[in-house]
């Protein structure tokens, strides 16, 4: 059974965060590379610049965002490969999906985590 959370990269590390993936595309400001504790920074699995540029955490738009980003999570190869990747490993330890925006219901982490978790099905 997988073992998906989800974390703002602000908040602090902690040695029970398992596998810390950065979902993000670009790099959270403020925070030193050293200091992140990351696994792995997985760009590609982030929204595509067309699709973060309109969103633009309008918490309002995030129900056309959500419908959107799942497309692009379903169909894009490279999105595809990774997750699996992703997948594999939260079977074996608990894999933290780590963002940087300030609202912690409407982000991109959680539509992420969701279409892991549906895996599991």
């Amino acid at each position: 059974m997988a073992d998906i959370t989800v974390k703002r990269i602000y908040d602090p590390y902690e040695e029970t965060d398992g596998y810390r993936v950065l979902v993000d595309r670009l790099w959270p400001r403020g925070i030193k590379k050293e200091a992140a504790h990351l696994s792995a920074w997985e760009k590609e699995l982030a929204p595509s610049t067309e699709l973060r540029k309109f969103f633009n955490h309008k918490s309002e738009l995030f129900g056309v965002f959500r419908e959107k980003y799942l497309i692009e999570l379903r169909t894009q190869t490279d999105k595809i490969s990774k997750m699996e990747e992703l997948y594999e490993i939260s079977k074996k330890q608990k894999l933290t999906l780590l963002y940087a925006a300030k609202d912690t219901v409407h982000n991109h982490a959680i539509v992420l985590m969701e279409e892991l978790l549906r895996q599991e099905k």
